[in-house]
């Protein structure tokens, strides 16, 4: 008998809570037959707002270096129109989100649009159009491209700043090119950085099933807003596929970037001009504070914003505009979604002391090259890695900051993010060492790392 009890306690509650949790979903009851929950009327609304990408490339194919040699042809009996470059056409798709309806403007990941010479772009109606690059940010994986098309719907944007854990959301995406597909889950956790995923990373992390092709595409709340763009998955292996752990990047962020993307077809990124590291409790009992988050200068580089605001090597900082750092990744990824010119408050602890310090960030510096240089370099912009690469301290070489689409550079096989690591077989270790080998008119066997795989190329 009190096992029955139990049991009858059991059931109620739990239907309680099922309930509660209905009544609390802003979902739709279809008629007094079927009464049945559904999220079909939100995404009749969303689903029109995220396209299909598809993208073409034409990558260079360069043979064996030996090839160029006059004497090792004739041994072989190669013939000479073997020598030329060829090239192989590269296909990728992904999605993409409308975010101005009146201006044609729609979000998407820079990888999915990167390296593209065409950019097709596919409506649920079955309208496609050509479109072209606003701009991009390599370093959040954001970019912005334009259609010419009327008639368009556009996702609102929600404030990603008030989701929590446990927020139902919903990803719409073109997962392996199979079409619009719609999958939803849960926020899994907020805040995700550090994955070496991105050069600035505060991912919003679900375990709405995200797969190849879901790139660019929308995670919305059900409102039907845009709380993220769908960016990347954790798996363990390359085909293992989705395993309930995909990121998002937040719409706020987002936000943040379009624009600057929209006023100057690029991010002008903010300087603080400090290197940084986490503090650990050994730090933190030697800096004599009880907090272990923040992060604490190693080096204020000289001339910059922070020399200028008079911080100082061993300064603690622990919060930005009165908002709480976790760690240096933290205090990086604030710096950098800032507007250049930007007045900031810091929170700091010096000597066991708190102090508030202002600062007004700068842009941050390129040691860049451009003008007369090898005809097939023209187009491009060259730096050192930047501490914000995920290159940096991982290999020795020269970034590419951009490429003009259609300049000679752009033609010759070279993107945005690549890093040089070597011309005509000497090490290019920064950007003192590549100006001297750039000044030629001979051609240049360029050894270079893309999306971690090193490549030639040969530019004649």
């Amino acid at each position: 008998m009190k096992l029955m009890k139990r049991s009858l306690v059991w059931i109620i509650a739990v239907g309680l809570v099922a309930h509660v949790a209905m009544a609390a979903l802003p979902l739709t009851w279809f008629g007094d037959d079927d009464q049945m929950p559904t999220l079909a009327p939100m995404l009749e609304h969303s689903k029109p707002a995220v396209v299909n990408i598809a993208t073409q490339s034409h990558v260079q194919i360069q043979d064996n270096p030996l090839l160029n040699d006059p004497f090792f042809r004739r041994f072989f009996n190669i013939p000479d129109d073997m020598q030329q470059p060829r090239q192989r056409t590269k296909q990728s798709l992904g999605s993409g989100v409308i975010f101005d309806a009146k201006k044609g403007l729609v979000l998407t990941n820079n990888h999915v649009i990167g390296n593209a010479d065409e950019i097709t772009v596919s409506l649920t109606d079955g309208r496609s159009f050509q479109a072209e690059v606003v701009g991009s940010d390599p370093a959040t994986d954001v970019a912005l491209i334009k259609i010419p098309a009327e008639q368009l719907t556009a996702l609102p944007l929600a404030d990603s700043d008030k989701l929590r854990v446990g927020d139902f959301v919903v990803a719409i995406g073109n997962p392996f090119g199979l079409g619009q597909t719609v999958t939803s889950g849960i926020v899994s956790a907020l805040g995700r950085s550090g994955l070496g995923i991105e050069g600035y990373e505060n991912f919003i992390q679900t375990d709405a099933s995200i797969n190849p092709g879901n790139s660019g595409g929308a995670l919305v709340n059900l409102r039907g807003e845009l709380v993220g763009i769908n960016t990347a998955i954790f798996s363990p292996g390359q085909r293992a596929g989705n395993i309930g752990i995909g990121f998002a990047i937040p719409s706020n962020m987002v936000k943040q970037i379009t624009d600057q993307l929209i006023e100057y077809g690029e991010v002008r990124r903010a300087h603080l001009g400090v290197q940084m590291q986490d503090i650990t409790p050994e730090l933190a009992k030697a800096f004599n504070i009880e907090s272990q988050q923040g992060a604490v200068v190693t080096r204020v580089a000289k001339d910059s914003a922070a020399e200028k605001a008079g911080l100082k090597i061993g300064d603690v900082i622990t919060a930005i505009d009165g908002e709480r750092l976790i760690n240096a990744d933290n205090l990086r990824n604030n710096i950098g979604l800032l507007m250049v010119d930007q007045s900031i408050t810091l929170d700091v602890i010096r000597d066991g002391k708190h102090k508030t310090i202002k600062a007004t960030v700068k842009e941050t510096p390129k040691a860049e090259q451009q003008g007369a240089v090898h005809p097939n370099l023209s187009g491009a912009t060259f730096g050192d890695i930047e501490s914000s690469s995920p290159y940096y301290n991982k290999i020795k070489g020269v970034m590419i900051y951009s490429v003009k689409r259609g300049s000679p550079a752009w033609v010759s096989g070279l993107r945005e993010n690549d890093v040089i690591t070597s011309v005509n077989k000497k090490p290019v270790e920064n950007l003192d060492d590549f100006k001297p080998l750039a000044y030629s008119n001979e051609p240049l066997l360029i050894n270079l790392t893309r999306n971690g795989q090193a490549m030639f190329l040969l530019l004649r």
